[in-house]
């Protein structure tokens, strides 16, 4: 018999503002046996981002960690000044430490009610294939984006060490996943955690769809179907919301700025709740 506990998810925590910080101190379980799937973006410094899943860990069975884009920034105030993937490493290694789940470890299983799934944390990057219309190469559609002054920070921050782009880095990754995924169990579920989407569909309510192009890759476009998917847990995008594509449902769940979340009628409900 399955024992009591629910599967939970946030994401874009963004710890550097200090009301994201007291939400975070304010996040509690359901049940003591509850696991949290956090989906990136936690902060810019490791020592935060340290700060935030230790805080967490404390709390949660179980927590799961996926790297988003503000993680794998290289900011001037950060002590910690590795770059690309060995900033990356470092990263999964402060997690080990304080016994938090990343994309390097195997991958667990929940088996609370509606379970048992495979929990599936991802990190694949984007590549520029979500290009503004009209935009058939990368280049293009970075010359349109800078035109229009909508140019995501990844491009001064985000360092792809030792990978000559960010694409190739992104390129690697997808296909050492897909081989993993490959080894998995296909009679089991999976619930797939990922910073981006793993289909374009969801950035199409973007105020400035031109962003798109830092949000995913046209490589992951048929995992969901081609997997046996559960649930798609994602961020980055700010807009928390629940949509199905193909049957499957996709779970936006960050919170985002607090410029973003104070104006909204309802305060944030953290974390989201996944399964059952």
């Amino acid at each position: 018999m399955s024992r009591v506990s629910n599967l939970a998810a946030v994401s874009d925590l963004h710890v550097s503002y200090q009301e994201n910080r007291e939400l975070v101190e304010a996040i509690q379980p359901e049940t003591p046996a509850d696991w949290l799937l956090v989906a990136g973006d936690v902060g810019e410094r490791v020592a935060d981002v340290e700060w935030a899943l230790s805080v967490l860990r404390e709390r949660f069975a179980k927590v799961v960690w996926v790297p988003g884009n503000h993680e794998l920034w290289t900011i001037p105030d950060d002590p910690i000044q590795l770059r690309g993937v060995a900033r990356y490493e470092e990263l999964v290694e402060t997690c080990r430490r304080i016994d938090v789940v990343t994309p390097e470890d195997p991958y667990p299983t929940w088996d609370g009610p509606g379970g048992p799934v495979t929990v599936v944390p991802l990190f694949l990057g984007y590549d520029y294939t979500w290009r503004p219309d009209g935009c058939s190469t990368k280049e293009e559609g970075l010359k349109y984006a800078h035109s229009t002054g909508v140019v995501c920070t990844d491009e001064y921050m985000l360092h792809p060490d030792p990978f000559p782009t960010r694409d190739d880095w992104c390129r690697a990754r997808v296909a050492e996943t897909e081989r993993r995924l490959k080894e998995c169990d296909p009679t089991v579920p999976m619930v797939f955690v990922n910073h981006y989407p793993l289909v374009r569909e969801p950035t199409r309510v973007l105020r400035y769809p031109e962003f798109a192009q830092w949000c995913g890759t046209e490589l992951t476009a048929d995992w969901h179907t081609r997997f046996p998917t559960a649930v798609m847990v994602y961020g980055h995008l700010h807009i928390p919301r629940s949509t199905v594509y193909d049957g499957v449902p996709f779970l936006e769940v960050s919170l985002g700025y607090p410029r973003e979340w104070r104006p909204r009628k309802n305060p944030p409900q953290l974390p989201r709740h996944i399964l059952p």
